[in-house]
């Protein structure tokens, strides 16, 4: 499992899980994988991040989706 990659201080990003101890969130990454970016694109956005950071903050929103139950909307 990568996530020792991903940190949650209360002190930083008002304890929003982040990327490696760094300011950027693991929301901010799946933003923007969800408004169609590619890892390529992230990784330019912040070259400071790895590959296998993007891949932890999906495998977190992944494993965080099965611990609690989602409101989803349901089809009209």
């Amino acid at each position: 499992m990568a996530l020792d990659r991903i940190t949650v201080d209360p002190n930083r990003m008002r304890g929003l899980p982040c990327i490696r101890d760094t300011r950027v969130t693991v929301s901010a990454v799946l933003g923007q994988l969800a408004a169609g970016a590619s890892v390529s694109d992230v990784l330019a956005d912040y070259p400071y991040l790895e590959r296998d950071d993007v891949l932890a903050a999906l495998e977190y929103a992944a494993t965080d989706a099965q611990e609690r139950e989602l409101q989803v909307a349901t089809p009209a």
